[in-house]
């Protein structure tokens, strides 16, 4: 668990609903060569991926790491959201609010955005190229959990179902409550279990619109016209690699960089050396950060 050196701000969003949600913001350093927006998944938050920010910061990105309202920092309604599509609708005002040039000289440059979908997080990413196309130069696809290996028993899933109509708000275990299912490593598996910010429950509302929104993930792939990154680990115990290239190679962009991790768990940051994924996604932020137009 090595020391990510990096700094990094806690900054808050209002959305147009007024829910204020908190983020992490880490500057470039030096003239930014662009910007990167990772949206996290079910249970996690913008603390477990400091590594990462912190040296794509230092190769010259302007990294925020959104934490999700109801998830992480933001304690106001806690697992739960309205629906899929308020999800999508507070990724796109954040985008549509980030600056989008910089000084170059007596002109200014157009800054390339970047948009990561982490484990969960990725159905949020290819989701928004359906409803908000055109705001952002990529996607990065970390581990994304569109087909996942685990689901909540059966009965859960019924009383879910039912719920939902009545008392949407009920909250129910998330599914992913063993560490093992995220990492190997002995130091970050107690890092889960001590995170006192690790989402546990999501209510019945939260867990029937994430079924919704693989439906709407149906019908997306034909929206995805940007580069695609698509990084997988080859031990991943929570997502469907198979079922995930067959739905990649879908997309209508013919930029795709697929890079599979042999041996490597969910959560790439908690691998051994976490350096090497960092390293993917960099080399490939950089081939495509003069891909924007002026």
């Amino acid at each position: 668990m090595a020391e990510p050196n990096g700094t990094f701000s806690i900054e808050a969003h209002a959305s147009s609903d007024g829910y204020s949600w908190k983020y992490r913001k880490y500057p470039a350093a030096g003239m930014p060569r662009g910007a990167v927006v990772f949206v996290h998944g079910i249970q996690s938050h913008a603390g477990w991926y400091e590594s990462s920010c912190t040296q794509l910061a230092q190769a010259g990105y302007d990294v925020c790491l959104l934490d999700r309202r109801g998830a992480g920092m933001n304690a106001e309604e806690r697992g739960d959201a309205p629906n899929f599509r308020r999800l999508l609708d507070d990724v796109a005002e954040f985008l549509t609010a980030l600056p989008r040039t910089v000084p170059r000289g007596h002109a200014a440059r157009r800054l390339p955005v970047f948009l990561g979908g982490i484990s969960w997080g990725g159905k949020l990413a290819v989701a928004l190229e359906r409803r908000h196309p055109g705001l952002v130069d990529g996607l990065m696809l970390l581990c994304p959990g569109i087909f996942a290996k685990v689901r909540p028993p059966f009965w859960d899933r019924l009383s879910i179902f039912f719920t939902r109509l009545f008392r949407p708000r009920k909250k129910y275990p998330i599914p992913l409550s063993d560490p093992e299912l995220f990492t190997a490593s002995p130091d970050w598996q107690q890092f889960l279990r001590d995170d006192p910010l690790r989402l546990h429950q999501a209510t019945a509302r939260l867990l029937m619109e994430s079924v919704r929104l693989d439906g709407y993930l149906r019908f997306a792939a034909k929206y995805v016209h940007v580069p695609v990154l698509l990084l997988l680990a080859g031990d991943d115990r929570i997502v469907r690699n198979e079922k995930t290239l067959a739905y990649v190679d879908r997309f209508a962009t013919p930029d795709k960089t697929v890079i599979e991790y042999p041996g490597a768990h969910h959560t790439l940051e908690f691998e051994p050396d976490p350096n090497v994924f960092i390293g993917d996604m960099r080399a490939w932020l950089d081939r495509h950060a003069g891909v924007a137009g002026p």
